[in-house]
């Protein structure tokens, strides 16, 4: 269990968190908000990589202030934007990282290697170098690292950066698993990852917690809200932009599909909202 408590940031004048209560469990839990709004902050300081101003967060029951050592020997981290040597190859990376999280073991040190760099399809570049390797690859480096030492706690800060198709179903099959054991905090603004693999979510919006649901639940704050239709062109420009989820044109007609309380066009039909609506609702369009 990882609890949050009334976790604030503050940078000089800014503001970055607010007073978070979050408590994330096992499983993938989604963690959602438009740039700027505190979450790689939120993240850094839950990997102990940065000190809160204010409060505390509790990684099975130890605390990040007080146990910081112990505490990151517990979690496996991507930042978003993950670096290392490019000299080094993943075998090497993979082994540095297995031994600064307490697997001293050689054998075992390389079993876990040799796993999660078959899980991130990797294995048969396990010896060339990171500057050989290309942006998608370094990521699923990344990934495999955070993995590591068999974390209580993963945190995943944009990890479907540069992954092509194929490599994104890959990692959503990888989370689902290790999410039976484990607690992965996924943050990406591909909301379509958050609705495929968690059930919780939470949603930050300039350093404040403004909703902590399941999916669901953030799908219903767009529940008859979802238009989708053919409209002339220049019509659209009557919209507010913000209510304008999708648009498209269709030789001398538009369609678009939008968010509004009633009908918004002759002919608009209404839609089953998605988690991107839901999430575009709760941001403060026009909508409430």
């Amino acid at each position: 269990m990882i609890e949050i408590r009334n976790l604030s940031k503050t940078y000089k004048q800014h503001q970055a968190l607010s007073s978070i209560n979050l408590r994330i469990s096992t499983g993938i839990f989604g963690l959602l908000g438009p740039n700027g709004a505190g979450k790689s902050t939120l993240m850094r300081i839950m990997s102990t990589l940065m000190k809160p101003t204010e409060g505390d967060v509790l990684i099975d029951s130890l605390s990040i202030n007080k146990n910081p050592e112990k505490v990151r020997k517990l979690i496996g981290y991507l930042p978003q934007h993950f670096h290392v040597y490019p000299q080094m190859t993943p075998l090497e990376i993979l082994d540095y990282v297995g031994v600064m999280k307490g697997v001293t073991n050689k054998k075992e040190r390389r079993e876990q290697m040799v796993h999660w760099l078959q899980e991130v399809n990797l294995t048969s570049k396990a010896n060339d170098k990171l500057k050989t390797f290309s942006h998608g690859m370094k990521q699923r480096v990344g990934i495999a690292q955070a993995f590591m030492g068999n974390p209580k706690l993963v945190i995943l800060d944009e990890p479907t950066v540069g992954l092509d198709p194929e490599e994104r179903l890959r990692l959503r099959n990888l989370l689902s698993k290790e999410g039976l054991n484990k607690s992965i905090l996924l943050s990406t603004h591909v909301v379509t990852d958050i609705e495929s693999s968690c059930y919780e979510i939470a949603v930050l919006r300039k350093g404040e917690l403004i909703m902590d649901a399941t999916v669901d639940q953030l799908k219903e704050r767009a529940c008859g809200k979802v238009w989708e239709g053919d409209v002339p062109a220049g019509y659209l420009d009557n919209l507010a932009e913000d209510t304008i989820l999708y648009s498209e044109h269709r030789g001398n007609t538009i369609h678009a599909r939008v968010l509004a309380e009633e009908k918004p066009f002759y002919g608009a039909k209404m839609l089953e909202p998605s988690l991107e609506d839901g999430y575009l609702a709760l941001l403060g369009g026009t909508v409430s």
